[in-house]
Formats: structure tokens, C-alpha cells, sequence
């Protein structure tokens, strides 16, 4: 982690500060210009109308969002985010200020989708936002991943978590379909899994406008024939999927460079009570599932290549 000289120098031993990503000094400095490079002359001014006065003396806020790491840290996805996924996005004016929850399908075997469409709302979105993405519980299981989402922004999802954010008029990123999506097999590309019901009762409660978001392009990154259910489950991960292409060395790697199109569709509005029963909540999932496989299908139907 790049230090900053006399503020890093007091940072306590232990607690939730303590353990920070370490990322050599000249190494963070070079991805800092590295991200200014490709986003000049807009990044500074977009950093600057984040307005992130709720930071404390180490420079994070409360969920250990660093926004100095994050300067550096983004380098590397800001050029797949331009260069290699080339993402397209549409409707992104429906990122207003104030509470949003983003709803979006899942897909890609690693949350790829969820850090372009952070991006997007960052690069261009205005006012820029900063999206907090939540994840699943095993997460901070993995050694180093999980303090780099952390630094990043991106929160673990408990309810308590999402409504503080809420209340702090803050912007969330939620995949209901949870590990059932992002793990599903290439068969099953754009076709959503059951969805959670958190979202909705999280949102009857703050009354928070829903922006339905449909990601196109991360479901032939990397293409899965199959799960190895059991075999993940004795190893603790929420699925193992068969990937082909890595078996081809060094190269098969790398997700394949889909064009990445994000749709963000029209808020919408819930009221009730977010204490009833599953059944009156499923109604309501139900009509912003219907609203993502709307946006798919059209931005499907458009799409005339995989790649381009």
C-alpha cells in the first residue's frame, strides 16, 4: 500500500485499518498515473466531486474504502474496461444522486461484470458515483481478494451493511441470483436464476428506487460446460466451474475479449410493507427480473457480435 508520510505513520497495529493491501510505493505511484493517463483530464475532477468528507484520519471511510488506493488500484481495470472489453453503456443518465440500488444479472465466473459496471458509474456517470458492490460471506475467506474489495469500496452483504450505505445516500450494486449466476454453464448464458428477495424488502424499507442493469458480454468470457458441485462444496467455494480454455497455457487465462454492453434502465418504484410475506415480495422481485430479461433480450436482439 503507498503510504502517505505522516498518516500512515500512526496507523494502529490492529482493527479494522490495520491489515492494509501492500502495494510498494513506486508501484503505486506509477498505476496512479497510470490511471490518470487514461482517463486525463477528467479523473481529478471527477475524484474531486466525490465529496468524500466522511473519511477518517487513515484516509478511509468507515468500510475501509480508500479512495487513494483506489487510484492506483483501478489502473489496470480502467484499461479493461477501455481497451479490452470496450464497454458500451446506455441509460447511464438514471444514475442520479442520492440511494440507488443497481439489481443486475450475474455471469462470467469471476465478478468481472460487477467492476465494469462500478466503472461505468465512476467514468460516466454525473455526477460520478462510486458504487459499493456487495459480496458473498466466503469472500473474506480468500487471503489478500478480500482487503482489496474492501480498499476498493466494495462491502459484504448484510443487511445492515446495504441500509447504512443507504442511509448514507449511497449507491449499491446487488446480483440477487447470487453464486447460482455468475457460476452458471455456457447453456444457460442470459438466463436468470431464481433471485434472492433481500434486494426488495432492503428497498421497501429505505425507500430506495431500483435501477434494473442488464450486462451483456461477460457470459462468453469465460465459457463453463459444467459445475463440480461436490468437489466445491468440500472445498468451501460456492461452485468450480469446467472451463476449457485454461487449459491452454498462460493465454487461456485470460477472460476472451467480449464487447461489454450495460443497459441501465428506468428507476422504479416499490411501496410496502418489507415485512410481508414471501409471496407479496416475490410479486414485487418478480417485476424487476422481468425488467432485466426485458433489457437482455433487447440489447440481445441489437447485438450483432460477440466480440465487436
Amino acid at each position: 500500500m503507498m503510504r502517505r508520510e505522516d498518516k500512515e505513520d500512526r496507523a494502529p497495529s490492529s482493527g479494522p485499518f490495520a491489515k492494509r493491501p501492500a502495494l510498494g510505493k513506486g508501484i503505486a505511484q506509477s498505476l496512479a498515473r497510470w490511471t490518470y493517463a487514461q482517463c486525463e483530464p477528467t479523473v481529478q475532477e471527477r475524484l474531486d466531486q466525490l465529496h468524500l468528507s466522511s473519511l477518517n484520519e487513515f484516509g478511509t471511510d468507515a468500510f475501509g474504502f480508500d479512495p487513494e488506493f483506489t487510484k492506483a488500484a483501478i489502473a489496470p481495470f480502467v484499461w479493461l474496461y477501455q481497451r479490452y472489453f470496450r464497454v458500451e453503456t446506455q441509460g447511464i443518465e438514471n444514475l442520479r444522486g442520492g440511494r440507488l440500488l443497481l439489481v443486475g444479472n450475474h455471469s462470467g465466473q469471476i465478478p468481472i461484470d460487477a467492476s465494469m459496471v462500478g466503472l461505468a458509474a465512476f467514468l460516466e456517470a454525473d455526477p460520478p458515483r462510486v458504487i459499493r458492490s456487495m459480496y458473498e460471506r466466503w469472500v473474506p475467506r480468500l487471503p489478500y481478494i478480500s482487503i482489496f474489495m474492501q480498499r476498493v469500496g466494495q462491502v459484504i452483504g448484510t443487511p445492515a451493511n446495504c441500509k447504512k450505505l443507504l442511509e448514507q445516500e449511497q449507491c449499491i450494486l446487488v446480483f440477487p441470483e447470487g453464486a447460482r449466476g455468475v457460476t452458471k454453464p455456457f447453456r444457460k448464458r442470459y438466463r436468470l436464476e431464481p433471485f434472492g428477495l433481500g434486494f426488495m424488502r432492503l428497498a421497501l424499507e429505505t425507500a430506495t428506487p431500483i435501477v434494473p442493469v442488464a450486462i451483456i458480454g461477460a457470459e462468453e468470457q469465460y465459457i463453463s460446460i459444467g459445475n463440480l458441485e461436490t468437489l466445491a462444496k468440500t472445498l468451501g467455494l460456492p461452485g468450480l466451474p469446467v472451463l476449457p480454455q485454461l487449459l491452454i497455457p498462460l493465454l487461456g487465462w485470460a477472460p476472451l475479449p467480449t464487447k461489454y454492453r450495460i443497459r441501465f434502465g428506468d428507476p422504479m418504484y416499490f411501496t410496502g410493507d418489507p415485512d410481508d410475506e414471501d409471496a407479496e415480495i416475490e410479486k414485487k422481485a418478480l417485476i424487476v427480473k422481468e425488467r432485466i430479461e426485458s433489457l437482455l433480450a433487447h440489447g440481445l436482439e441489437q447485438r450483432r457480435s460477440v466480440f465487436f
